[in-house]
């Protein structure tokens, strides 16, 4: 697959028909503060910088034990761990990361073919993360955009990879693949996002705040919350980086994916695979056998189901999303 050919049939018009669509609203943008409130539900964490590979990596460091790496989405940080990360501290070391571009992780430099911002770029610098830290294996579990890092981890690093936890996503391929007006006006980021710079940039800059204030972005966070997630849209070169994220999303991405479908490799670890009840997940594969259908042609170990909550169901359902990992780490 040529790298161009997923964006060659979104132009000028179908982004403004995103744009007038009930999933993008603006507001008047909040001043971000550089202070950390003091009310947060996880204030029982280490901090730090991880230095790797020309980069530098943001975490949040809880507990003792074996390691479990998650891994956020688009639009939020590791901040969205906040609920779920210390419900395993007393038996686990949890590490969770700012994906490059996000939060105050670094922002590498880019290329014409999006590489550094390929799920297969940043799953190696995740990998090399841990290895700084001193874990050789541990579970990996992501959502969203983070998903998608994390399944790619998986395919290219399974000795590093003893469990697989996919949240409210199927492979990038496969979701290209089935795309059509349903799936444009639903994943507006996917489409706006790719489109050549600086037009989404443009886009993010302009309203920061609005990436939150539609189905996929919002949550029952208050302000201060709010006020940490938007700061990566405050900064350009952030901004910028987010969007080659996905610019890498319609182009390399579908081309690893592509290439590993052929080659018949898939992924051997343990997998669970969790998406939002009556979400598009839910809804929109039914063909396929749902999104476990789908998954289980690249894990043929997965298992998983529907979850209440929403898209963010890890952050708005935490208890939930605790009982149904837990029972998958003893498996």
């Amino acid at each position: 697959m040529k790298r161009r050919t997923i964006l060659h049939g979104f132009g000028a018009a179908s982004i403004s028909a995103l744009l007038s669509s009930s999933f993008i609203t603006s507001s008047g943008a909040r001043t971000m503060t550089n202070s950390q409130p003091s009310h947060l539900p996880d204030d029982d964490f280490e901090s730090s910088q991880v230095q790797v590979e020309g980069n530098n990596i943001f975490i949040r460091r809880y507990g003792k034990g074996p390691a479990i790496l998650m891994v956020h989405g688009f639009p939020r940080t590791s901040l969205m761990w906040r609920y779920l990360a210390p419900k395993f501290a007393d038996d686990h070391t949890i590490i969770c990361v700012d994906l490059r571009a996000y939060g105050q992780s670094g922002t590498p430099s880019s290329s014409d073919d999006h590489f550094p911002y390929s799920k297969r770029a940043m799953a190696k610098e995740l990998v090399g993360v841990m290895d700084k830290l001193g874990f050789k294996t541990f579970t990996v579990v992501g959502h969203d955009r983070g998903g998608r890092v994390s399944y790619r981890m998986a395919l290219d690093h399974p000795d590093n990879v003893d469990r697989l936890a996919v949240f409210d996503v199927i492979p990038i391929s496969e979701a290209w693949n089935r795309s059509d007006a349903r799936f444009a006006r639903t994943y507006w980021p996917w489409i706006l996002l790719s489109q050549q710079s600086p037009l989404p940039e443009s886009y993010l800059r302009g309203a920061p705040t609005a990436a939150f204030e539609n189905p996929f972005g919002h949550g029952s966070f208050g302000p201060d919350i709010l006020e940490q997630y938007v700061m990566s849209y405050r900064d350009p070169v952030r901004v910028h980086g987010i969007c080659e994220e996905y610019r890498a999303a319609a182009t390399i991405d579908v081309e690893h994916d592509h290439a590993d479908k052929q080659a018949k490799k898939q992924i051997q670890c343990p997998m669970l695979h969790l998406w939002a009840e009556g979400g598009p997940l839910d809804t929109f594969y039914a063909k396929d056998g749902g999104p476990l259908g789908i998954c289980s042609q690249w894990a043929p170990l997965a298992q998983g189901h529907a979850m209440r909550g929403g898209h963010f169901f890890p952050e708005e359902n935490p208890d939930d999303t605790a009982s149904v990992l837990r029972e998958f780490l003893k498996g």
